[in-house]
């Protein structure tokens, strides 16, 4: 099925509601770095860009801004010195994403 995008801030309690989960069509959400959301194009999916006052973007947009928020954290970590907790500990370096369909 086909799929659509939005950047939505997740709010916590409320953001995915059970109710979502259990209409005819469930919701099949997947999230991203940059607040992006991915969703199966159908009516469950519309509604719950629109109730999270989800603004849709095409896949080309969401990919932009997962990879500037990607290269964002690999900049800062980048930047840590060798030294910090971190690369201390073997926390690796963030890696690309790229959205599937």
């Amino acid at each position: 099925m086909a799929k659509i995008y939005c950047k939505a801030n997740n709010l916590g309690k409320g953001f995915i509601t059970n109710a979502d989960q259990e209409n005819v069509t469930s919701l099949n959400v997947k999230g991203y770095p940059g607040n992006v959301w991915q969703v199966e194009d159908n009516t469950t999916g519309q509604a719950w860009i629109t109730r999270v006052n989800g603004v849709s973007k095409t896949k080309a947009e969401a990919q932009t801004l997962v990879n500037t928020v990607v290269a964002q954290s690999q900049s800062d970590w980048d930047a840590l010195p060798s030294d910090s907790f971190e690369k201390q500990n073997n926390i690796l370096r963030p890696e690309a994403i790229t959205i599937t369909e």
